[in-house]
């Protein structure tokens, strides 16, 4: 299956928190977008693993993705080296993206760069002739993607381009609340974490609406980006 847009992340619900809003509104376009997460968050302070898979799931469904994969790398402990960036490449191989979304290049989760510089790396290794991969038994085509972003998390970055997605806050919402045990639940008698205050679940909403504020819409989301972004006139930008 080919996507148009393959989004990686370090750990189930890194994605919807980041550019969840972005994701619904390409579907909504026609776009077919998948999701690749790196590790089950299995060093999370709240849930399981098993958990984390059923609430990535139901998230998935929310957003109404075309494919989910989890790669099963060590949570907290991956590394970008060759092992690991074979499996990232077979991925890019196997869904031929246009555009690969992936995490942040600098945030507080020590996964969150590691995933990033990972996957970026694979991304441009992916298109090496010489560099072979075979999945299902199958040898695969090389293939790069077109455009690699970072979407924004934790810290807050100075975004190179930002996409207005008014309309679509909503799904997203839904997408990050279907990971349930992490997040802010006043009868949870679980230690809290960062993510886990209400002041977290509410900065996903204020967040959103002041990128929107500054280019003149309701809501918007963040990304960096590798190369400088070009439009193709000035009646492109909004």
């Amino acid at each position: 299956m080919k996507l148009d847009i393959l989004a990686f992340g370090a750990h189930p619900d890194d994605v919807e928190l980041s550019c969840g809003a972005t994701i619904a509104k390409e579907i909504s376009l026609g776009k077919k977008v998948g999701i690749v997460d790196l590790t089950r968050g299995e060093l999370g302070t709240r849930g399981s693993a098993d958990l984390r898979d059923q609430e990535a799931a139901d998230a998935a469904i929310i957003l109404g993705i075309s494919v989910r994969e989890n790669l099963r790398f060590a949570d907290g402990f991956f590394v970008n080296d060759k092992k690991h960036q074979l499996e990232i490449i077979k991925m890019i191989r196997k869904y031929q993206p246009d555009i690969v979304l992936c995490n942040a290049i600098d945030d507080r989760h020590i996964d969150h760069p590691k995933g990033s510089d990972l996957v970026s790396d694979a991304c441009f290794l992916s298109g090496l002739l010489k560099i072979e991969t075979e999945l299902e038994g199958e040898q695969q085509e090389k293939w790069r993607p077109k455009k690699v972003y970072h979407y924004i998390q934790w810290k807050n970055s100075e975004p190179n381009f930002v996409v207005n997605v008014t309309g679509f806050m909503d799904v997203k919402m839904k997408a990050v609340l279907a990971y349930a045990s992490q997040f802010y639940d006043p009868t949870s008698n679980a230690p809290e974490t960062p993510i886990t205050t209400k002041n977290f679940t509410d900065s996903i909403h204020y967040r959103a609406k002041d990128l929107g504020r500054l280019i003149g819409v309701e809501f918007a989301e963040g990304f960096t980006t590798e190369r400088y972004v070009a439009v193709e006139n000035l009646d492109k930008l909004i």
